[in-house]
């Protein structure tokens, strides 16, 4: 008789890419995937977006309305102009939550990564849903995820009433 694992909740990945919504190679989603596996998380599914306000906003919704406990959105963070995905996510959320952007930031500079550090990345609630977003590069994603941690399983326990 196999026992299951418990299940630390639901999750979705959207991954903000030009080439990579266009027919590339998507080399992050895969990463995000399986440190979200190894958390706990089912992961619905990734969802690959170009640096396009409105089809990463469309992301983050789907994400939300079906339902899932964690949204990770990966790239779109920086500073050229197709960076937009701080900006698409504040539309989507109902309340931010600085001290995990911060968190992100703070570990990745520590840990060497210099997108992290200029990442303009935004974490917050919409609805019952965390999402939060991470730099577009592979050390970002890996310290960033091992940041999260502790943090998302506060929220998400939280959120879904399992904390009262």
């Amino acid at each position: 008789m196999e026992i299951d694992a418990p299940v630390a909740g639901r999750a979705l990945v959207v991954v903000v890419d030009d080439r990579s919504a266009h027919g590339g190679v998507d080399a992050l989603g895969p990463l995000v995937t399986e440190l979200l596996t190894e958390a706990g998380f089912l992961v619905d599914a990734t969802i690959l977006v170009a640096g396009d306000e409105v089809e990463i906003r469309n992301a983050l919704n789907t994400a939300v309305i079906g339902g899932v406990d964690l949204v990770i959105s990966v790239g779109g963070t920086g500073m050229s102009p197709r960076d937009v995905t701080p900006e698409a996510t504040s539309e989507v959320l109902d309340r931010e939550l600085p001290g995990i952007s911060e968190a992100l930031r703070a570990s990745g500079l520590a840990a060497g990564s210099v997108d992290a550090g200029l990442s303009r990345g935004l974490a917050g609630i919409s609805g019952s849903t965390l999402v939060v977003n991470l730099p577009g590069s592979r050390t970002a994603v890996r310290d960033g995820m091992a940041t999260l941690g502790p943090l998302v399983s506060r929220v998400v326990d939280e959120l879904s009433g399992l904390d009262e």
